[in-house]
């Protein structure tokens, strides 16, 4: 199999420049949005260059725009491959970072900007791939299908959940799918770097706890206070630890890192082991517990009154297998004058880390780094793979980025100064291009 073309490896940097200047911040709120049909645009255009004419655009709304594209493959008989990429970002305030968020700009060998590792990264190299498939004649050995979608930072109720719902006809035949959070290295040695391909995500459980109590005077002696009797919830809530559970994926993962590490796994201390990873622990060690964190509170609209109500939003995730202990642990914690509703609430996902996907991942990787070794990892936060699951797909995380060793990959996402190594997208579209080739 041949290299993958320079014209690739470079484009690559300039489609995620490209990307990252047009501003896509999804708020959570349709309309103070931006920006997404702009991104879907753009892709359309660089897709159309190229000779894809069929891509869909599709709004869920005015705005809120998904493109999706299939590429014949050389076996149609095949399971196909979903590729699903988001274009939306978080929120930045320029005041906070070095270099201007929608600016992307090259400095010091990384692409610094909003969205440069979460996901325009991969939304690039995915484009950089395929265009030059198409300039080359190379046919994918199956289908493969793209989708560039919007408000999966919000949950995508706009975007990959939409067409799940409205368009699943658009995926017809998908049996995996690859997408975000996954294939990126952590350096052991100078000839050993584990990649971390995602398997797992906790399920989401977003929720607004209501406490009720008498309205009144602030003045006076005040025995049912609903700002009082919330607060009192949270804080229970927030100091809340929930036990440790050995989920599959979280036993592969230890295992393989002990082995890497060269360290006994302490079954009394595995928290421990997760510190031995440095700035990555903040990710896995998510993985260990359900976790349930409060964000917002609110209440009251008077100094001198006490509100009828008061109202918290709490980031709930739970591991997978443990929905409904997760509900039985929130209701014994909150207790019954809590009144809790879900915002969003979502499965977990977790798949097994074998069969001839996982394998093509692990090759790719070492081909292009002699010193790869590819395992499995849970993510504590959540992506589209939980839409795309629905449809009965293994979804796994792999946009492959071999990083520096001193470089605190967890701190880029949805931080400030997030950046990629610019020879990182480079590699990344590499290892890409040779595991879509073989899958």
């Amino acid at each position: 199999m041949s290299v993958t073309p320079l014209r690739a490896q470079d484009e690559v940097v300039e489609l995620c420049r490209d990307l990252i200047r047009i501003d896509t911040t999804n708020t959570g709120d349709s309309a103070t949005s931006a920006g997404e049909r702009a991104a879907a645009e753009y892709v359309v255009a660089k897709l159309d260059e190229v000779g894809i004419t069929d891509a869909e655009l599709i709004e869920s709304e005015p705005g809120r725009a998904n493109l999706v594209a299939r590429i014949p493959g050389a076996d149609r008989t095949r399971g196909g491959l979903l590729v699903h990429c988001h274009l939306d970002v978080v929120p930045a305030e320029p005041a906070e970072w070095s270099v201007h968020p929608f600016s992307g700009e090259v400095q010091d060998d990384y692409l610094w900007g909003r969205g440069a590792v979460d996901m325009k990264d991969m939304d690039a190299m995915t484009l950089a791939v395929v265009r030059q498939w198409m300039r080359d004649g190379t046919t994918p050995p199956r289908d493969l299908v793209l989708a560039f979608v919007a408000d999966e930072e919000a949950g995508g109720r706009k975007g990959a959940r939409w067409l799940v719902d409205n368009r699943p006809e658009l995926f017809e035949g998908c049996t995996e799918a690859i997408s975000e959070v996954g294939g990126f290295s952590l350096t052991v040695r100078d000839d050993l770097r584990l990649y971390l391909i995602e398997t797992a995500e906790k399920g989401i459980g977003w929720m607004k706890l209501t406490a009720r109590g008498r309205p009144g005077h602030g003045s006076m002696v005040h025995e049912d206070n609903a700002v009082a009797r919330l607060c009192e919830a949270v804080a229970r809530l927030g100091r809340h630890e929930f036990p440790i559970v050995m989920t599959k994926t979280l036993r592969a993962f230890l295992e393989a890192i002990g082995e890497a590490f060269e360290v006994e796994l302490d079954a009394d201390d595995i928290e421990g082991t997760i510190a031995k990873l440095g700035s990555l622990a903040r990710i896995v060690g998510a993985t260990l517990r359900n976790t349930a964190n409060p964000t917002m509170l609110d209440a009251g609209y008077k100094a001198n009154v006490i509100p009828s109500s008061a109202t918290a939003v709490v980031d709930g995730r739970f591991l997978p297998g443990q929905e409904e202990e997760f509900e039985r642990q929130l209701a014994e914690i909150l207790g019954p004058d809590i009144e809790r509703e879900w915002i969003i609430k979502d499965q977990a996902l977790e798949t097994s880390f074998d069969g001839p996907l996982v394998e093509q991942m692990a090759a790719a990787l070492k081909a292009e780094d002699p010193g790869a070794q590819a395992i499995p990892y849970m993510l504590s936060g959540g992506t589209d793979g939980k839409s795309f699951q629905r449809l009965g797909m293994r979804c796994f995380g792999f946009s492959p980025l071999r990083l520096p060793p001193d470089l605190d990959f967890a701190a880029l996402f949805h931080g400030i100064d997030e950046r990629v190594p610019v020879e990182a997208l480079r590699f990344g579209t590499r290892v890409l291009d040779r595991f879509l080739l073989s899958s």
